[in-house]
């Protein structure tokens, strides 16, 4: 076959975006492990905007774990300020 003929190669590979840990949903009893606040604490901050809102997947709430994780790294660089 020559080159005009050729069907073009798909390259999945270069598109697909790996799956770190981080990239996966946690629900609050994970969250309150991490961020070491109590759960009324983190809704209220919820409410104030200063927290990441969780993911509603039917009646369950989840938060990407990559939000979390980033959260609590930019509390530790306002604190370095």
């Amino acid at each position: 076959m020559d080159a005009q003929t050729q069907a073009p190669a798909l390259h999945l590979a270069h598109t697909a975006k790996p799956v770190t840990p981080r990239d996966r949903l946690i629900r609050l009893p994970q969250v309150v492990a991490v961020v070491n606040f109590q759960k009324s604490t983190i809704y209220g901050w919820i409410k104030e905007g200063k927290f990441p809102r969780p993911i509603q997947i039917g009646r369950m709430s989840a938060w990407p774990e990559s939000a979390v994780h980033q959260w609590v790294q930019d509390r530790i660089q306002e604190a370095q300020q």
